[in-house]
């Protein structure tokens, strides 16, 4: 069942307010460190029940008359091509694709910084790119020791060295299209140059999870920890925040470690620090606007689960690793979860135990599980996914809503004319077929009309699935799970 646990106007509201009240403390211009991702933020709507996915851009849309936005990319990933796994584009297309975004939002883009630069070829190719497309490009420089040797950094043979960004607005937005790109970096340069020439400006951090107001041990903020096993963040009480005010907030390794460093910069280059604790920091207000505690731990609690399965699978795939896998049951056990808790995951596997074969099943948000077996003209993903429409729109599960006179010549197009073994219809090709059915037939029609319905629904597949089936799963909206073995034992896998 699905239960909203998340105030989102409550959100906007009071997280844009205290952006303004950061900008006024630091006397009008504030750097704002953006972690996490800036649209579709699918995460922290699974984990927030009621939190909308595009919930941090709108809040930027409210401040939009004062913000300017740079992006940061990492010279390193743009030559060694580095791709965003969940949009599968590479780092250096990811940019063009966040500008076009923030610009169709009515957003300022102010630049794009290129970090770690040292002359990498694709990097300068890239450059003369966005440069041609009228987007200003600033380098920034490789500072041996970083962040470590201090006097080094604070001089002009450290952070001195970079380009200086010329900004207009009292919010920049420091962004990038994933972590490790030199998003903290980029704002200690700034605050540096800034400095210099005598412009008063400050630095805050914006980052949804771990939220640093529920308790350690809170599922929201152990399934940041499943999300980011491949990171090693762990989540810590912050012991300065503790120190500095004797009360307890969660803050994540990363920050806690590093921040003696930041405080040590920030005091070289104001002449003292103005944060006594990495929470300080921080501008997040997500931890309150939770009002339903109950369904956001459940929330939570599945979204853990879900890693899982993600992690597994893609060590079965060979891109992850076993270590990940590990880390994401020791999260499990911590919270006493079993896959007894996601009631979808034993539909799809006593429904592939009955039948011998793939099998797949998704839990609707009213609670009610529609599954789907192999037959000799769909997949199981197609037949469950048929089902669950029916089931929305109330239609008889014997009444026949795509014929086999539309089903078959899709087969012998896959077989004869396009080389596949498999001649079963995928998700996509058996929507295609039901939206032709649907112009002759309104009960068709009528089942159709329930795809909306199905995002945020949960399904399990006993098989890991084809790219068509998992890309049509993410589209529309639906949260995916699958076993950690392929249909066949074959060494290629092809859709």
């Amino acid at each position: 069942m699905y239960n909203v646990g998340f105030d989102n106007d409550k959100y906007l509201r009071i997280q844009s307010q205290r952006i303004r009240k950061r900008i006024e403390d630091f006397g009008g211009k504030l750097y704002l460190e953006f972690g996490g991702k800036l649209f579709d933020d699918y995460h922290a709507s699974r984990v927030l029940p009621g939190f909308k996915p595009d919930s941090k851009i709108n809040m930027l849309v409210k401040l939009r008359d004062q913000a300017e936005i740079l992006i940061v990319i990492s010279a390193n990933d743009i030559e060694k091509n580095k791709v965003r796994g969940d949009l599968g584009i590479t780092y250096d297309a990811d940019v063009l694709r966040l500008i076009d975004a923030f610009r169709d939002c009515g957003l300022y883009v102010g630049g794009v910084v290129m970090t770690h630069f040292c002359g990498q070829p694709n990097a300068e190719a890239y450059q003369k790119k966005l440069e041609g497309l009228g987007i200003r490009v600033f380098r920034h420089y490789v500072i041996p020791g970083y962040p470590a040797n201090i006097p080094l950094i604070v001089s002009e043979d450290g952070l001195g060295k970079n380009e200086y960004i010329p900004t207009s607005r009292p919010l920049i937005v420091v962004t990038a299209p994933g972590p490790g790109s030199g998003k903290m970096a980029t704002c200690l340069s700034q605050l540096y140059h800034e400095n210099k020439r005598g412009i008063k400006v400050g630095y805050a951090k914006f980052e949804t999870f771990p939220v640093w107001n529920l308790p350690l041990n809170h599922p929201v903020n152990i399934a940041y920890e499943a999300a980011t096993t491949d990171l090693n963040d762990v989540n810590m009480i912050d012991p300065f925040h503790l120190q500095a005010y004797g009360e307890t907030a969660v803050n994540y390794n990363r920050d806690i470690e590093i921040f003696p460093v930041l405080g040590a910069i920030f005091e070289k280059i104001y002449g003292y620090s103005p944060y006594k604790s990495p929470t300080d920091m921080g501008v997040n207000m997500a931890g309150f606007c939770i009002t339903d505690d109950e369904a956001t731990c459940r929330a939570a609690q599945k979204e853990i689960i879900r890693r899982y399965f993600k992690s597994a699978c893609e060590f079965r795939k060979g891109s992850g690793s076993e270590e990940i896998v590990y880390k994401n049951e020791l999260l499990m056990k911590q919270l006493n979860l079993s896959f007894d808790d996601m009631p979808v995951i034993g539909a799809a596997m006593k429904k592939a135990e009955q039948t011998q074969a793939p099998a797949a099943a998704i839990e609707l948000r009213d609670g009610r599980i529609a599954t789907g077996k192999t037959s000799s003209l769909l997949g199981a993903s197609s037949a469950m996914l048929l089902n669950a429409l029916k089931l929305l729109a109330g239609i008889p599960d014997q009444k026949e809503l795509i014929s086999r006179e539309v089903i078959e010549p899709v087969q012998r197009l896959k077989i004869n004319s396009f080389g596949n073994r498999n001649p079963r219809l995928h998700t996509d090709e058996m929507l295609i077929a039901l939206s032709i059915c649907g112009i002759s037939d309104p009960t068709a029609q009528q089942a159709l009309d329930q795809l909306k319905n199905l995002k945020g629904c949960d399904v399990h597949s006993s098989v890991i699935l084809s790219p068509v089936d998992e890309n049509i799963f993410r589209k529309l909206g639906v949260n995916l799970t699958c076993e950690p073995i392929y249909q066949d034992k074959t060494l290629y896998h092809r859709s």
